[in-house]
Parts: structure tokens; sequence; C-alpha cells
């Protein structure tokens, strides 16, 4: 099932955790699943693919530089959460967050900027973005919730 046109239901659902529940999300989570992708991913994708990837003149839709945004994480249910480690209340459990897989730091921090101009641009409002890096390996932790949204933005080395 796609929740847009670049992002499907599994990859915003896998995870390596095995548990009797399946990680499967609520209606109301697979809405905001949709809402993250639709809004935020597919920017993220356009804008990075044509900032960073595409050589001048060259069409995005034609390209065969187009890079795909690689999600790490996305629904986690209570029992998924808690088995990666997980805050109690952790954005993941209502389908209101995504760890974003990054190739070093620069990539990290393309992407963070570009999220802040979507926001920006848009008027809409994020709750969390937070660069991650756990010894060489990055990640983007990116959340919005369909209201009360705080802007967090910080840096998390583990």
């Amino acid at each position: 099932m796609k929740l847009s046109e670049h992002f499907t239901f599994g990859e915003l659902c896998k995870t390596k955790h095995v548990t009797e529940d399946g990680n499967i999300p609520s209606h109301v989570a697979i809405e905001n699943l949709k809402r993250i992708c639709e809004n935020w991913l597919e920017d993220l994708r356009y804008s990075y693919n044509t900032l960073y990837c595409l050589q001048p003149g060259e069409d995005y839709a034609t390209s065969k530089n187009v890079e795909g945004i690689v999600i790490n994480s996305g629904y986690r249910s209570p029992a998924v959460n808690k088995l990666a480690g997980g805050a109690a209340t952790s954005n993941h459990l209502t389908g209101c967050a995504v760890d974003i897989r990054c190739v070093g730091k620069e990539q990290m921090i393309r992407y963070a900027s570009i999220l802040v101009d979507i926001a920006d641009g848009t008027g809409q409002e994020f709750d969390e973005l937070l660069l991650e890096q756990h010894g060489s390996v990055c990640w983007l932790h990116f959340a919005v919730r369909p209201k009360d949204n705080r802007r967090r933005i910080g840096f998390i080395r583990t």
C-alpha cells in the first residue's frame, strides 16, 4: 500500500524486532504516516535531489541520478518501541515520527536544512527535528503531530 508517491506502508512500518502484535498501526497512525509522507518526505526527496543530485538541465522525472529517502524507522507498536529502546511518549507510537538514514553528517545537515526550509516556506510546523549520531552512524529523527508541535531541534550523540 502506498502512503504517497514514493513511500509505502511497508517501509514506514518495517522493524527488525519480532513481536506478537506484528507492528500493525491503527487507522489514525496510518493517517499520521500519510501526512508525514505527503507533506514532508516527498518535498524533502524532491528538494534534496534537485539541489544535490541532478546535473544542470537534467529532468527530475527521468533522471537516473535521483536518490530515494531511506526510512530506518517509522511507526512502532508499544512492543516494538520498547525493544527499540524508544521513549514511553515517543512520536513513533502514533505514526508521527520517522528516522531517516543519512550517509554521514553532511547529508544529515542538508536534510535538516531542507525540512526547516519546508516548515518556513509552507507555514507548517513540526514537533522534533533531531540530528542523531551513534558512533559513525547518523540519522535524522523527524516528527510532526496533528497539533501541539514544539519545533524542537537538537543534536544527540551516543
